[in-house]
């Protein structure tokens, strides 16, 4: 049977969020490299929905604004005044219809603060719903601790009777762990004619999306459940307690998923990532390590430990300890580390070494070319198999302009160096050590831009006459 298609997915994400104590929208608020929403928007379009909504409310400019950058094609729909989840899904469907949408088919009700919610549970909830001709499918969870949960009441034949709110809800029923997760099913039709019949007429003066449960059991249609495999999908975010939790919940997710595809975790405990990293087969993790954005890590490529990746990736064979790396590319069988730090623009060809304190910025490193310690290297290419000596700075502003700077192949540079752009090294050369090098310098050349050294003897004991110097030079001079 092929997946059901649903004719919308709505996610409602107008609420304020105050127990986040933020300004920033409880819905915009990250785990794992996504918003809350942004979470809930993926595992809506895994479903290809004919049309994904999202209710906006509270800061919604903002709402606006992020859901632009990551979904581009959602359509929003402002819920101007937050009078309940039946106003806000009625919201939903006005904006639909002005532009000239008839929805025929199921549509899914999702909550925009569920991230650990997955699309496998969304699309078996849309597939119930279907097998069993429901005018409306709940999604339930079993929870070891059912307290403040709307229960759910079943008939024998294993619809569902009612929801039940904990203040309303006798012995027995409060001795049900099955609750409602705020996660619906509806047939199209049914739920705008529901919703048109529901009222304010409750101690909130909300519309309530739950009340069109009993209108439509009223009008001898079937009400189902749909029990999600694992209630800890269904939990909501509301403070800062639970957003770390549902982080801790989801990364362990993703790190098990990583650790079954074949990546070695040393301590998962201590290893954070993001939804959006990939790993080949074989990639070791060592701990203390976070991987963030758009991180790649191929076979055999070995990171940490205590190392934070950020958009990088890293090539076949490659290590890196000890590192903070943005927007970087790491070639085969590199080394980086420890204690080096590469910026975006960052180029690591093949055997290339980024060695301890080095930073790089906007640079292409050749293959074989070593950059072993205390250097920065900013706006810069060097070939191939050149060894930059130890405390080299390539100096790339001017106080207004950045400059490039070349080195090519074969080069031998000496410590303490400056490369003071815009310059060119040519194949080849060699560059003494404390030079200042601010002219090009032809292919094959030894390059020596420092002062005469002079030595002036005798001067330690004329100026500084009984310092700690002086005596031991006397010491020396006498053989002792």
């Amino acid at each position: 049977m092929s997946p059901i298609r649903p004719a919308a997915v709505v996610v409602l994400a107008a609420g304020e969020g105050t127990r986040m104590k933020s300004a920033t929208p409880k819905v915009l608020h990250e785990i794992c490299g996504r918003s809350l929403v942004g979470h809930v928007a993926a595992a809506a379009r895994e479903l290809d929905p004919e049309h994904l909504v999202v209710v906006v409310g509270h800061a919604r400019e903002q709402v606006v604004a992020h859901l632009t950058e990551i979904d581009p094609a959602a359509r929003t729909a402002v819920q101007a005044e937050q009078n309940g989840t039946g106003h806000a899904v009625r919201t939903a469907l006005d904006a639909l219809a002005a532009d000239g949408v008839a929805l025929d088919g199921t549509v899914v009700i999702t909550c925009g603060d569920t991230p650990l919610l997955t699309s496998a549970t969304l699309r078996e909830l849309a597939g119930a719903h279907e097998r069993d001709g429901n005018a409306v499918t709940v999604l339930t969870a079993e929870v070891p601790d059912a307290t403040g949960y709307g229960r759910i009441v079943r008939e024998a034949d294993g619809s569902v009777a009612g929801i039940v709110e904990q203040k309303d809800a006798d012995a027995a029923q409060r001795a049900i762990r099955e609750i409602n997760s705020g996660v619906f099913a509806f047939d199209a039709k049914l739920l705008a004619e529901a919703l048109s019949k529901i009222t304010t007429d409750n101690a909130q003066g909300e519309e309530y999306l739950t009340d069109t449960l009993a209108i439509l059991r009223a009008a001898g249609h079937r009400v189902g459940a749909s029990l999600a495999a694992d209630h800890r999908e269904v939990a909501g975010i509301n403070n800062r307690v639970q957003l770390a939790e549902a982080r801790r919940m989801l990364n362990d997710r993703l790190l098990r998923d990583a650790m079954l595809a074949g990546t070695t975790v040393v301590d998962p405990a201590t290893t954070w990532v993001d939804v959006t990293v990939e790993f080949e087969p074989d990639t070791v993790v060592h701990p203390g390590t976070q991987l963030r954005g758009a991180t790649r890590l191929a076979a055999g490529a070995q990171v940490g430990p205590n190392s934070t990746l950020t958009d990088t990736e890293v090539g076949e064979g490659a290590k890196v300890s000890f590192t903070v790396a943005e927007g970087a590319l790491i070639g085969p069988e590199a080394s980086v580390g420890p204690y080096a730090y590469l910026r975006p623009g960052t180029r690591m060809a093949r055997g290339s070494k980024a060695g301890t304190y080095v930073e790089m910025k906007n640079a292409s490193i050749g293959e074989g070319t070593k950059v072993p310690h205390l250097s920065y290297v900013g706006d810069a290419t060097i070939g191939e198999h050149t060894n930059i000596g130890a405390a080299s700075v390539f100096v790339n502003y001017d106080g207004e302009h950045k400059h490039h700077t070349t080195v090519g192949s074969y080069c031998k540079t000496g410590a303490d160096n400056m490369f003071v752009a815009p310059v060119t090294v040519g194949d080849g050369v060699y560059t003494a050590a404390g030079s200042v090098i601010i002219k090009d310098v032809p292919s094959g050349a030894l390059a020596v831009a420092r002062g005469q050294q002079r030595n002036i003897e005798g001067w330690v004991v004329r100026k500084r006459p009984g310092s700690g110097a002086a005596k031991a030079a006397e010491r020396a001079e006498r053989g002792e």
